[in-house]
């Protein structure tokens, strides 16, 4: 490196950003919007997407992934209360499944993206238990965590 280019990076003039390899995301949700959402924001990355739990399942099982995105709600009626007993077509179904199974993923990032705060909780503990690194974001925050996260 230059001297003229160290006194620009000193004096906050030299653009110093680098252009990040693209990264395998794995996103499990049942809204087209939220979809094209990602679409946008995994621009020029790998995204893959499941709306299905059992989608899900294969998906993960077949794929490396370096985030992975997991909703809780994904049948319509999920959204109007937890007080149901279809579990297994959840994001939590998602979270047991991946606790039981240790040796798959180990390496990505996973966020619980969901709205029903009650919801993630739960999710985030069972993902926890076999040692993930793994944390809630409601989705209203979800493009402050992207950009965090991964810096384009």
């Amino acid at each position: 490196m230059g001297v003229f280019r160290s006194l620009l990076i000193k004096m906050g003039l030299a653009d110093i950003s680098a252009e990040r390899t693209p990264i395998s995301v794995f996103l499990l949700d049942d809204d087209q919007r939220r979809h094209a959402w990602f679409e946008k924001r995994f621009n020029g990355d790998d995204l893959v997407i499941a709306e299905t739990v059992d989608e899900a399942k294969e998906l993960l099982a077949d794929g490396k992934f370096d985030a992975i995105f997991l909703d809780h709600d994904l049948l319509p009626h999920h959204y109007e209360s937890n007080d149901h007993d279809d579990f297994s077509n959840t994001g939590y179904a998602i979270a047991v499944w991946l606790n039981e199974k240790p040796e798959l993923q180990r390496a990505a990032t996973i966020i619980v993206h969901t709205r029903n705060a009650d919801a993630a909780i739960p999710m985030v503990q069972k993902l926890r238990e076999s040692g993930r690194s793994v944390e809630y974001c409601a989705f209203p925050m979800l493009d402050l965590k992207i950009r965090n996260y991964w810096k384009r």
